[in-house]
Order: C-alpha cells, then sequence, then structure tokens
C-alpha cells in the first residue's frame, strides 16, 4: 500500500473530480458497472437502485452498456470488500466504472475506465456532467455520445442489480480477525490521515458528502483531525506510531519498523459487521452509519478488528474504545 501527502492528494483529487475531458472510447465499446451515491435528504425520496432505473435509459442512450448496478457505500465500505468487488469486475471482464452521485440540488455522473485492480479507478480526474437531476446530468451525457459509433450490442433494457456470490469475497472476509495483534510494542502502528491512501481513495471522493467539498474544508478538516487523533493517540495507546503523509512501498514500511496500519471505514453498521464475518445486528442499530477502525498487519495482509465491537457514530469514541479493547 503507498501513501502520499494528504494535502496535495485531496488539492489535485478535488480540483480535477468535475473535469470535462471526453468520452472515453471504452465507454461505447465495452461493459460498464455503474456506482452510485445518493443523498437521503434529496427530493424527491428515491433510494439508489430506483435512481438506477432513472438513470438506466440515458447511459445507454449515451452508447453505454450498464451491465450492474452498485450502491457506492457498499463497495467502498472497506479495502478489502473493495478488493473483492473488483476481482468480480474483473472475472465479468469489465471496461469502465460509472458513478453517479446525487447531491441535495445536483446530480453529476463520471465516467473512467476500470483500474483492474483494487483501486477500481486509477484517478479522480475523471470525464463528467453534472446537472441539477439525473434528467439533466443524463441529457448532456446522451449529447456527450451523439455521433459517436457505440459496438456495444444487445444491451439490457433494464437496471440489474446481481448479487457478488460468498464464493468471490470469501477470500478477503477469511482475513478478518476478531482479536487483537501481537508484537504492536515491538513495531510501529503506522497511521494515515484520511485521503493519504492511494490505493482507497479514489472511490470516496464520488460519496454525496464528499464530492465537490473545497480546498478550503478539506485542509481545515484534516488539520483537526491530526491535532484529535494525536490527542486521543497519547491518552490511549502507549506504543510507538508514525504519521503515513508520503509515498512509500511495504517493503520501506517494514524497513522502518512499520508493521501495522490503523484502518478506518465508516458505513452502516449491519454492512460493516458481515462484511467483516460476525452476525450484523438488526434494526435501527444495524442502520446507523457508524466508524469502526482495525488494524492491518502488513507483511502478513491480515486484519485485526478486536475482541469486540466497538464501532461508534462518532469517530472519536470509537477510536478511543478500540484503542482501549487493544489493551485486554
Amino acid at each position: 500500500m503507498k501513501y502520499i501527502s494528504c494535502a496535495l492528494l485531496f488539492f489535485l483529487s478535488f480540483q480535477t473530480v468535475l473535469a470535462q475531458g471526453a468520452l472515453p472510447e471504452s465507454f461505447l465499446d465495452g461493459k460498464s458497472i455503474v456506482l452510485i451515491s445518493t443523498d437521503p435528504s434529496s427530493r424527491p425520496a428515491l433510494g439508489w437502485k430506483q435512481l438506477a432505473d432513472s438513470v438506466h435509459t440515458h447511459l445507454v442512450e449515451a452508447g453505454g452498456d450498464p451491465v450492474a448496478y452498485f450502491e457506492l457505500e457498499q463497495v467502498a465500505l472497506s479495502e478489502a470488500r473493495q478488493a473483492d468487488f473488483a476481482r468480480a469486475f474483473a472475472a465479468r471482464q469489465v471496461k469502465n466504472i460509472v458513478f453517479v452521485t446525487r447531491k441535495r440540488e445536483s446530480l453529476s455522473i463520471h465516467v473512467g475506465p476500470f483500474s483492474g485492480d483494487g483501486r477500481v479507478v486509477a484517478t479522480t480526474a475523471l470525464f463528467g456532467v453534472s446537472g441539477k437531476d439525473w434528467r439533466d446530468a443524463g441529457a448532456q451525457l446522451a449529447e456527450a455520445g451523439r455521433g459517436k459509433t457505440s459496438k456495444n450490442l444487445l444491451v439490457i433494457d433494464v437496471a440489474e442489480f446481481p448479487q457478488i456470490s460468498s464464493e468471490e469475497v470469501a477470500q478477503s472476509e477469511q482475513k478478518f480477525l476478531p482479536r487483537n495483534p501481537l508484537n504492536l510494542e515491538v513495531f510501529k502502528l503506522g497511521i494515515p490521515l484520511e485521503g493519504s491512501s492511494a490505493e482507497t481513495g479514489a472511490l470516496s471522493y464520488f460519496r454525496y458528502d464528499l464530492l465537490g467539498k473545497s480546498q478550503e474544508a478539506i485542509l481545515a478538516e484534516q488539520a483537526a483531525q491530526k491535532s484529535q487523533i494525536q490527542a486521543i493517540m497519547e491518552n490511549h495507546y502507549p506504543h510507538q506510531v508514525e504519521w503515513l503523509t508520503e509515498s512509500k512501498p511495504n517493503e520501506e514500511l517494514v524497513r522502518d519498523r512499520v508493521q501495522f496500519l490503523l484502518v478506518k471505514v465508516e458505513g452502516r453498521q449491519s454492512d460493516l459487521m458481515e462484511s467483516m464475518g460476525l452476525e450484523p445486528i438488526g434494526g435501527e442499530e444495524g442502520m446507523k452509519t457508524v466508524v469502526k477502525y482495525y488494524i492491518k498487519l502488513i507483511v502478513r495482509d491480515e486484519l485485526y478488528i478486536g475482541p469486540v465491537w466497538d464501532a461508534d457514530t462518532d469517530w472519536e469514541v470509537a477510536l478511543t474504545h478500540f484503542l482501549e479493547n487493544l489493551k485486554k
């Protein structure tokens, strides 16, 4: 895993995330997976599957072949889950990823090539259109494809929502371990600030709550985040830590005695629990959006979620509980 300068990554990413450019040729000659993120406070109220049904006709009109729709938050739930989906996309010979992001007063559609690996997309500098709703943005996308010859034949008429099979996700889900790692006192714990990971960051930029956020807001949040994390670590974690703010391959991290990484994931509680091999909580508790921390052991690619489920709606509480549970 590589880590790059937080400020530089966010500057470049959000400056280019709404880039127009040209509709990728691969969109007109290959399968597309569509990832949807929608603000629940948008009106009229639409679930992500309903939005998929509404957008599908426009994607086809633009010359695309959208073969499957997924909720973005489900795919980007964790690094392991993202890798599962990427393997499934590769097996289905997918060429493109389409992001549909519905905010309260606008809707954006971005199209880019599938990276073929766990990143899913290699950059946030994708072709994009934006309008007041799916009709407006869809019409712009269709116009971008007008006059171009599409090689996509026998395109499905309606949006489809396939399930990723248990066999396809078993490999990574078995790596989540409900216990604490050993030797934390011997090796350093690497702590990347949000956005410093080049492996998993790109997908999250297209979430409805992050797309288009200003540089000033991003930098302010990062500065506050580091200060808050430092205070929590000093009070609850007695071992060595290292802040990861530049690109380093795993081999270099290990040479610097960084064998562990602190990883933060956010999503619906029931989804997170299921993705980590636990029995999910039902009802309102399961529907809550929570933060969960875990530790990744670089040298064996093992993911330690701890002996107690300690996710919380407040990331500071979640981190504090996780660090305290590391002492058990």
